[in-house]
């Protein structure tokens, strides 16, 4: 790599040709897979002043030859991060295709918008197959990441397509979008300030280059405020009609990974509450898998919020006012849990070629509401059973999942169960609302 420091140079400044292959060499053994031309392919633009590398800004500098260079330093520290990063395959977020999503144009100072780009380049090329034997010149990699590589195409009932992504890779994509935001806004700041107060014999190459150079070491959520219950006991449909809403919520580092910044107000359709901002990806982790009015798939994704991550997400849940005076979750994550958790002994295993494997799907369907808890009846099922012989697992009254589930919490999480109890009803409606469906098409804001 003879390239990679430019003669007559001592700041450790390269050309663009040698960051790619720097950027290659170093994230060789990153388990998110990177694009050989991250600085000089679509959609990369060195001449907007920066480069997105996984999360980072990477500022651009113009040479007095003209040719665009960048830091070594830059470089090296965007591929650490990247290389810190851990990606599970199997653990996707779908990010489309979602009815009405804007199709998004091509422009070299357009935000990098990953979703719409992903969705309009498959659905132009009719697909991940197709998209994969690109035309010169056509994006194929998003914040130097080869997205062809992890992409996941489903198909339901034979004809709609849906893509999916892993959840690290989305996480990866929504930090290089925030970082981006603030940069062109901070830039403009500068642009503007400098024409008021800079004088004029300053050259502007060398004003451009020492305010490219400016770039936060901190990363993307250094600008982000940690959220600390501001929006406790709002009702979403209130707050979500307020001018400004989503400029505030864009202000919080997501509540739940603490990694992100936040996007949306999750909150809670039986009782109306705010719980707080999150990320695209810990809003879409929360929901539950294959919702239909009455019945859910309990998919791998609830290891982590009933094992992994239990604390969290419990603390998560019970900041909406109602769960939380209640002692219990909504209806579909109720019913989650008593399948993957209050049912988890009953769940029949299978000889597999390395030891038993647990029997085919879990699913959980119910009869009745929470509205009613009498007549409201859970049921745990098994789909898929290798041998068809086991079905229903088991049913279970609603009012003995829900204490059930108030025992287990006061075990697993005894500072969430202290803060929950019968004496927090001041205020409350006295009757939980009947479940919302999504009605979007997109199921980033349920539950």
């Amino acid at each position: 790599m003879s390239e990679r420091v430019m003669p007559g140079r001592t700041d450790g400044l390269i050309t663009l040709g040698a960051a790619n292959a720097l950027w290659v060499d170093l994230t060789a053994g990153s388990a998110v897979p990177t694009a050989s031309g991250a600085f000089t392919c679509s959609p990369a633009h060195a001449g907007v002043g920066y480069v997105l590398l996984g999360g980072r800004v990477v500022a651009t500098v113009r040479a007095s030859s003209g040719q665009w260079i960048v830091r070594e330093v830059e470089v090296r520290r965007a591929a650490a991060e990247l290389n810190a990063v851990g990606m599970d395959r199997q653990d996707l977020v779908r990010i489309g295709p979602f009815r009405g999503a804007p199709r998004q144009e091509g422009h070299e100072e357009t935000p990098l918008r990953w979703r719409q780009r992903i969705a309009g380049e498959l659905q132009e090329l009719g697909g991940p197959e197709r998209a994969a034997r690109r035309e010169v010149g056509r994006p194929y990699h998003l914040a130097g990441i080869d997205w062809r590589q992890m992409l996941v195409e489903q198909t339901r009932d034979g004809t709609q397509r849906t893509w999916w992504l892993p959840r690290a890779v989305v996480r990866l994509l929504d930090a290089a979008e925030h970082a981006e935001t603030q940069w062109v806004h901070a830039a403009r700041t500068r642009r503007a300030s400098a024409a008021v107060t800079e004088p004029p014999s300053l050259p502007r190459q060398a004003r451009d280059a020492d305010a490219r150079q400016t770039v936060s070491p901190e990363g993307p959520t250094a600008s982000l405020c940690p959220y600390n219950g501001e929006l406790e006991r709002q009702l979403y449909s209130v707050l979500s009609r307020k001018p400004g809403t989503s400029r505030r919520v864009a202000g919080w580092m997501c509540a739940v990974c603490g990694t992100a910044p936040a996007t949306v107000l999750d909150h809670c359709h039986e009782h109306g509450y705010v719980r707080a901002p999150v990320c695209q990806s810990c809003n879409t982790q929360e929901r539950p898998d294959h919702l239909y009015s009455n019945d859910i798939r309990v998919a791998n994704h609830y290891t982590r919020l009933f094992d992994t991550d239990t604390d969290a997400w419990l603390h998560h849940w019970h900041r909406c006012p109602g769960c939380r005076a209640r002692t219990t979750l909504p209806l579909p994550h109720l019913a989650a849990w008593t399948a993957h958790i209050a049912c988890r002994s009953l769940r029949p295993t299978h000889r597999a070629s390395r030891g038993r494997k647990p029997c085919g799907v879990l699913r959980v369907s119910w009869t009745g509401s929470q509205n009613a808890p009498r007549s409201c009846l859970l049921t745990v099922s098994v789909d898929f059973c290798p041998s068809g012989e086991h079905h229903v697992l088991a049913q279970v009254p609603y009012r003995e999942a829900a204490e059930r589930f108030r025992v287990w919490l006061a075990e697993t999480a005894p500072a969430v169960a202290a803060a929950a109890g019968p004496d927090r009803l001041d205020g409350l409606p006295a009757q939980s609302r009947p479940v919302i469906a999504d009605t979007s098409g997109e199921g980033l804001a349920l539950f």
